[in-house]
């Protein structure tokens, strides 16, 4: 969980990971569904366009009962929206560096940092927010309850940024209140700086997480890319 203070710069980064190596987990799948092209900010991942994505979510019907804010000194703009069997948002992207300690999540590179996520990876361990891409989702309150919409830890969200699409899953919870945010590894998958003090960009990023479905195990970024290209597709015959 974060509990973040400061404004975010806008990301700068992109150009420095154009040659940033894919991670080792952005291989395809065995039932071949992810297609991964390395890009000079950002990779693409698995055979649904962005643009496709969007079109169908340029309309929100609100879910939640308010909106939230993108960080403590903004104003809540932002609404949870739901689409047929999917939820989604348009907000920011804080970085969240916690979990595992790594090289480039820990208390030092990390001001926010703590060596634990609400969700734990299927040996019992946090995740590993350096390595494997996932969203953040608000802590439970009266604006919105995301167990009740049908989401779950582990839960398979397309991140929609710049006309790239990554799959991840729901790895951790915020602040009640506040939303937009994800870990060091798909800021870093989608060409966003990833620095979890620096780092972020303040607009521009699409959540659309999968009600009732769930990567396993939940550490398993092909498994998610592999189950999501096929929700992707689904949530795009269906709407």
């Amino acid at each position: 969980m974060r509990r973040r203070t400061l404004a975010l710069a806008t990301a700068s980064g992109a150009a420095l990971l154009a040659a940033a190596a894919l991670p080792a987990s952005a291989q395809p799948s065995a039932h071949g569904a992810m297609t991964t092209a390395a890009k000079g900010d950002g990779i693409q991942e698995g055979t649904v366009g962005a643009a496709g994505l969007l079109a169908k979510l340029k309309d929100c019907s609100q879910l939640s009962h308010g909106k939230y804010r993108t960080d403590e000194e903004t104003s809540a703009t932002v609404p949870v929206c739901g689409k047929n069997g999917a939820v989604f948002w348009k907000a920011d992207m804080d970085i969240d560096c916690d979990g595992q300690t790594t090289s480039k999540c820990n208390a030092d590179t990390d001001p926010w940092y703590q060596d634990d996520t609400a969700f734990p990876q299927s040996n019992g361990q946090p995740l590993n927010a350096e390595k494997l891409p996932y969203v953040v989702v608000p802590s439970s309150s009266g604006i919105w309850n995301y167990a009740s919409a049908g989401i779950k830890g582990g839960g398979v969200v397309a991140v929609i940024y710049n006309n790239k699409v990554e799959y991840a899953v729901v790895g951790d919870t915020g602040p009640d209140k506040i939303i937009g945010e994800a870990s060091y590894a798909t800021a870093k998958g989608l060409g966003i700086d990833p620095d979890p003090e620096t780092g972020g960009v303040d607009s521009g990023v699409t959540y659309l997480l999968f009600k009732n479905s769930k990567a396993s195990p939940i550490e398993s970024h092909s498994d998610a890319v592999s189950r999501g290209d096929a929700l992707a597709k689904k949530f795009l015959r269906d709407n």
